[in-house]
């Protein structure tokens, strides 16, 4: 079995925006082209439209980007807005490691998570095997939430 690569999580600045609707693209593509939607220009418009680099980070293994991810606080909770991993890099526990960085900060904060995921894609099931529960659902998305976890000491 081959060891993990650690990851970090940097910075984004307001003029990496190019990058990351690339690394978006990348890796929404298969998804999105397997239910007729792939759309590059409208998934750049739609990123453009929320994005908020002091939410957003870079993910990094050995200081190359391989992805990013962006956690709004919103209503109480923590809205995991996006979670991209190029496919060079996925299912290799990229997005597990990232998930547990974010686990210990909504649980610091006592924050449930929430997070949409495409209706026919693979992070479906991630995000399952990860804790969080289907809660609602519409055309395209479902919609799941993750509780916080508390540590209580005897």
């Amino acid at each position: 079995m081959s060891k993990i690569a650690p990851i970090t999580l940097s910075a984004v600045q307001t003029d990496d925006f190019e990058q990351l609707v690339e690394i978006r693209i990348a890796a929404m593509r298969e998804s999105l082209e397997r239910i007729g939607r792939f759309d590059p220009e409208r998934a750049r418009e739609r990123f453009r439209q929320g994005f908020s680099p002091e939410h957003t980070r870079f993910i990094e293994i050995n200081g190359r980007k391989v992805g990013f991810v962006v956690v709004k606080p919103v209503l109480n909770q923590l809205l995991l807005d996006h979670l991209y991993v190029v496919p060079k890099a996925q299912r290799k526990k990229v997005g597990s490691q990232v998930l547990a960085h974010i686990f210990i900060e909504a649980d610091s904060q006592g924050l449930p998570i929430r997070v949409g995921a495409l209706k026919d894609s693979d992070s479906n099931r991630f995000y399952q095997r990860h804790g969080f529960r289907r809660i609602e659902q519409d055309e395209f998305d479902n919609y799941y939430i993750r509780h916080t976890v508390r540590n209580i000491d005897s």
